[in-house]
């Protein structure tokens, strides 16, 4: 069997010119490229990973009693998911792994099918491609419905890079089509605990596990979640996937034979982070104002804002149309400013460029005065 290639290089050393670029401003650069987390980890987690620092024996790939119940509480009250079966859940070791590993775990080879979001984080094509699976781009149900060699359809809401929020009819529609074909749908949902504007429904962020969506039967669905963001602690690689039981069940037996395990203090620090929802409103808050100072200013210097409606990035291109998302790379690395190239995200993103709010406020009150001052 060959290695399977992937790519020449990792797509975000390109970056590296224009870090340089940036790197001449006198004030230094401002990084809102990756979106890692610069806010302290709550206490209230750092605490709870502290007291479980004595932890001689194995944990468990299915996680801890405890840790599945505070998943199902979770549900329950942030996501309006009722009665989900704790035998449902499975912690992870962050997300992109679950992420780049799902296709293989549930079998899919040469001939099955994997469909991907337009503008989508990169690791769905990426997992598609280990498993040796074609890749279907669509956004739309239609593009695919009676294509039964698809197998697995992801959905991200809210997006990354776009942060548009799907609501719960065209959510319904990705779990009617896949149903008539027998696929499982897997839905990305790590930013759904910050959301800003409300231009779809009276939905708010849907999950894909609600009745609204899932119409009582949970089947083949399936939830990533997670807490990296919401909760500072993306060096925790504290995540979760929920659903279906019988396929959390059949995915959960390879993992114990990978020895897949999340650390048994991280799983303590979960049970703490999930039971806590004061330092998310706080974080959100945090958040809410970067993204405010940033998009005034973003206009200010002639930028639009596209679909933003949740999560931790702007959607950005020049309101003139002027360009792509390299030379509005460009642009901003003059101005000492590093964001992300829509590139990365796939085809039919190559107009934008994600800004993230993943700064501190000094830098942000920085790349809001340059922006301003651009135009």
């Amino acid at each position: 069997m060959g290695f399977v290639q992937l790519t020449d290089a990792y797509p975000w050393d390109a970056l590296a010119p224009y870090l340089e670029r940036a790197g001449r401003h006198p004030d230094g650069v401002v990084d809102l490229s990756i979106g890692t987390p610069v806010d302290p980890t709550p206490l209230v987690v750092q605490d709870a990973l502290r007291a479980a620092a004595d932890a001689p024996g194995y944990p468990t790939a299915h996680g801890t009693p405890a840790l599945r119940a505070a998943v199902v509480d979770w549900f329950a009250r942030c996501r309006g998911v009722t009665d989900l079966d704790p035998a449902g859940v499975l912690p992870t070791v962050g997300s992109k792994e679950f992420v780049a590993a799902l296709p293989s775990l549930l079998g899919l080879g040469p001939g099955d099918k994997v469909v991907v979001p337009s503008a989508a984080y990169p690791t769905y094509d990426v997992g598609a491609r280990l498993a040796g699976a074609q890749v279907v781009v669509a956004d739309d149900a239609a593009a695919w419905a009676g294509d039964a060699a698809v197998r697995l359809v992801w959905v991200n809401s809210p997006s990354n890079p776009t942060g548009e929020v799907l609501g719960a009819e065209r959510l319904r529609a990705v779990v009617r089509a896949a149903r008539e074909l027998g696929a499982v749908v897997a839905s990305d949902e790590c930013y759904a605990q910050l959301p800003w504007v409300s231009p779809w429904t009276d939905d708010g962020v849907p999950c894909l596990l609600q009745d609204s969506v899932a119409e009582g039967d949970r089947s083949g669905l399936l939830v990533v979640y997670s807490l990296s963001k919401q909760s500072n602690v993306a060096g925790y690689r504290a995540a979760f996937a929920a659903g279906d039981p019988d396929l959390i069940g059949r995915i959960l037996l390879l993992r114990r034979h990978m020895g897949m395990m999340i650390p048994a203090p991280v799983q303590a620090a979960m049970i703490a982070a999930l039971g806590d929802d004061a330092h998310v409103d706080a974080q959100r808050e945090t958040y809410r104002a970067r993204r405010e100072l940033l998009v005034s200013a973003l206009t200010t210097a002639g930028y639009a804002v596209d679909h933003s409606e949740a999560g931790l990035y702007l959607w950005v291109r020049p309101v003139d149309g002027v360009g792509d998302c390299w030379s509005t790379l460009g642009d901003l690395a003059d101005a000492g400013i590093i964001a992300g190239p829509g590139a990365f995200y796939g085809e039919a993103a190559t107009s934008h460029v994600r800004i993230a709010l993943t700064a501190t406020d000094e830098r942000i009150r920085a790349a809001a005065k340059r922006l301003s001052s651009m135009r």
